[in-house]
């Protein structure tokens, strides 16, 4: 666990603090590290959610994760109230956020994260701890994961920038803020994992959470032009 730990802080310092290509690869290839370290430590591919067993029931909680995202992301696009919330810049082109919903969101975030920390952590963390230890402890450290990739949150954000600010404590609740969704959000991929025993569905339901935002915020941008 103390190994796991470890790769995961280093792979976050690497992807945020250094160079563009390190940012791009780093948590790809430490997801596939970690795999493969604790492959060889006997960790089984059922314990990682990547059996043949749970695929079906993993595809359809799948599914129904992302029905219901976009049903929920569909309405707060169409709520005047809710729909600023979108408007992050570094998706403000069609073409940009099909680039980063299909391409780069899965590849360089989702899937790595998700064999990271519902595969390899959480795997891990079950051989220890009953289900309750594993959820808390596996939130609480995807939560701390997105300390960095939350700096300058409410910067390029404009509804989130008219709510709390441009300035430090502005930063410093976007950033706290980012760390408890992100924590809860790890709270319902562990549960999901769990319940499906597949890593499809968190899989599935992260991806949505980030790829069909990045699509909104075109739409929204598109809308406003």
């Amino acid at each position: 666990m103390a190994v796991v730990v470890l790769v995961l802080l280093c792979t976050n310092l690497i992807a945020h603090f250094t160079t563009v290509w390190a940012s791009l690869a780093a948590v790809p290839v430490a997801a596939l590290v970690l795999v493969a370290l604790t492959r060889h430590r006997g960790l089984g591919w059922e314990e990682l959610g990547l059996g043949r067993e749970h695929l079906r029931r993993g595809a359809l909680y799948a599914v129904g994760a992302v029905g219901l995202v976009v049903t929920v992301i569909a309405i707060g696009v169409a709520l005047p109230l809710t729909r600023p919330m979108f408007m992050a810049d570094r998706y403000a082109t069609i073409s940009g956020a099909l680039i980063a919903s299909m391409i780069v969101i899965p590849l360089q975030t989702v899937i790595p994260e998700e064999l990271a920390f519902r595969g390899v952590l959480q795997g891990t963390l079950s051989r220890v701890y009953s289900f309750r230890g594993v959820a808390m402890a596996g939130s609480l450290l995807f939560g701390l994961w997105h300390i960095a990739s939350s700096l300058g949150l409410t910067e390029g954000n404009r509804g989130f920038s008219a709510i709390l600010g441009g300035g430090v404590a502005g930063q410093v609740i976007g950033i706290a803020c980012a760390v408890l969704a992100t924590a809860a959000a790890g709270l319902v991929f562990t549960w999901l994992r769990r319940r499906s025993g597949s890593l499809l569905a968190p899989i599935a339901l992260h991806w949505s959470l980030n790829g069909v935002a990045a699509l909104a915020a075109a739409a929204v941008f598109h809308a406003a032009a």
